[in-house]
C-alpha cells in the first residue's frame, strides 16, 4: 500500500473533491440557463406583447444563474491555491 502522509492526503482530496465541484458546479447552472431560455422562448412565441417583460425577467434569471457558478468558482480557487485545512490541521 502507498504511505501517504496526511498533508499529501488532504491535498489529493480537495483536489478531487474541487475537481467534481466545478464539474457539477458548470453543468448544472448551464442546464438551468437552457431551460429558462428554453421557456422563455416559449413564451415569447405565444405572446409576442410580452416579449419585453420576458426578454427583462429572462436576463435577470440568468444573471443570478450564473452568478451561482461564479461562486462556486470562487470557492474551488479557495480549495486549490488557499486551502485552509492544511492551515487547520498543519
Amino acid at each position: 500500500m502507498w504511505q501517504l502522509d496526511s498533508q499529501t492526503l488532504i491535498i489529493i482530496i480537495t483536489t478531487l473533491g474541487a475537481i467534481i465541484g466545478i464539474v457539477l458546479g458548470s453543468i448544472v447552472p448551464a442546464i438551468m440557463e437552457g431551460i429558462a431560455v428554453k421557456k422563455a422562448l416559449d413564451g415569447m412565441a405565444r405572446q409576442p406583447d410580452a416579449a419585453n417583460d420576458l426578454r427583462t425577467t429572462l436576463l435577470i434569471s440568468m444573471a443570478l444563474l450564473e452568478s451561482t457558478a461564479i461562486y462556486v468558482l470562487l470557492v474551488i480557487l479557495v480549495l486549490l491555491f488557499a486551502n485552509p485545512l492544511l492551515n487547520r490541521f498543519f
